[in-house]
């Protein structure tokens, strides 16, 4: 038996009176999810514990079966395993987006945040931009580190959890009653514009027309992560395909495999295809038990406030994702079990993450579950099964292997 899990980041949606009431997941089109559905259990999950706050680290955490309320320390630690920066037990790990605020003569305290990705800057010209950072901000105490595309990582000494906005909740917002309580940290940003809103790679994204990534952002800071191996947990040898390193950080943090894939980006030009290929690879010839893909792009075209963007990488998903790995599987002749859902909503008109449950879909090669509807927000809630708890559907999809552990 093997086991999948296809994640689509921020898939789950509300309704949207332009599509005539539809979510996006009701209107794509997806015939590999249409196929799968009546032989599926489909059903609402809750994958953010409540009290604490929707987020991709915390959703994650939950799908893979680790309980958020045990083991989640912060997202920018786990992104420094990714990274492999090494924390003290003393250290706080901060996220620093690159960010674009308003280029205008205002103080920086009334600039407004225009996008939270920098037009998702590439890496290569987001390190060129941190080498500037490195240079001027490094110090005994703060350091930073360079991560992939927009999201960058700081280092702080013998430094303290404090309450920080994630930069996609304010977009579009003057940015001053959102900066940090800490005086040194708003002085940090305040600094970053003034390095790099003039810095020469930035005069030429604008005149490309491209947004500038003229600020850092600091968010999700946290302390050095503990997790149980994940093979240990529940006796399968397990890998993680994603772009973004908060999944690869996990991963690092369980003990699993990450499978890097050429040209996976977490953008809507990401190589579906290649993150599928790799998965039946990985589970067909490599001696994986189970993969975890991941996709990113729904959750930043959620982020964008792009409608048709985010139909578009729910279909890719579909067509370019899903249809490669059931063919090859079904090929195969293997007996998989494979869960298709997202980690939390990523609403069009909020932009930002909510806490509601999200449809999930577990198939099942060997068994056919007559199920009466199609995979979708709507369909899951009238089928009535309801997962209060995320970070239990990982024993359910491995339920065999559970009861292999236990004997």
């Amino acid at each position: 038996m093997k086991y999948l899990v296809v994640l689509g980041d921020g898939m789950a949606d509300e309704p949207i009176e332009e599509l005539g009431g539809k979510t996006p997941l009701m209107y794509a089109k997806t015939p590999v999810m249409d196929a799968l559905a009546p032989k599926s259990e489909i059903g609402l999950a809750y994958t953010i514990p409540k009290g604490m706050k929707p987020g991709s680290d915390t959703a994650n955490l939950a799908v893979l079966g680790y309980d958020p309320k045990i083991y989640y320390t912060g997202r920018s630690p786990l992104e420094a395993l990714s990274i492999g920066v090494p924390m003290k037990d003393s250290d706080i790990a901060i996220r620093c987006n690159m960010v674009t605020v308003s280029d205008d003569e205002l103080p920086y305290e009334k600039k407004t945040i225009l996008d939270h990705s920098s037009g998702e800057i590439s890496t290569e010209e987001a390190s060129v931009l941190m080498e500037a950072i490195q240079k001027e901000m490094n110090d005994e105490i703060y350091q930073y580190y360079v991560g992939t595309s927009y999201r960058h990582l700081t280092i702080w000494d013998h430094g303290k959890v404090v309450d920080l906005t994630p930069p996609h909740d304010v977009l579009g917002r003057v940015i001053g009653e959102y900066l940090p309580k800490e005086e040194k940290l708003r002085a940090m940003m305040k600094k970053s514009y003034d390095i790099l809103n003039n810095h020469p790679l930035n005069i030429e994204r604008a005149k490309k027309g491209l947004n500038k990534a003229n600020s850092l952002w600091f968010w999700g800071a946290g302390t050095k992560p503990v997790l149980d191996s994940f093979a240990e947990k529940y006796g399968k040898k397990g890998a993680v395909i994603s772009a973004v390193d908060l999944l690869k950080g996990i991963a690092v943090g369980a003990g699993m495999t990450n499978i890097d894939v050429p040209g996976a980006d977490g953008t809507l030009e990401t190589n579906w295809e290649g993150k599928a290929d790799a998965s039946v690879k990985a589970l067909l010839e490599d001696g994986f038990d189970f993969v975890y893909i991941h996709m990113e792009a729904p959750d930043e075209m959620g982020h964008q406030g792009s409608l048709e963007k985010k139909i578009r990488a729910i279909e890719y998903l579909d067509a370019r994702v899903l249809s490669h790995v059931v063919e090859q599987m079904n090929r195969s002749g293997e007996d998989y079990r494979m869960l298709i859902m997202p980690d939390h909503p990523t609403p069009i008109a909020r932009r930002t993450h909510t806490s509601d449950p999200v449809p999930y879909m577990l198939y099942d090669s060997r068994v056919d579950m007559h199920f009466k509807g199609l995979y979708n927000e709507s369909d899951a809630k009238k089928g009535g099964v309801v997962v209060e708890q995320g970070d239990t559907l990982m024993s359910k999809l491995l339920e065999n292997a559970q009861q292999s552990v236990q004997k």
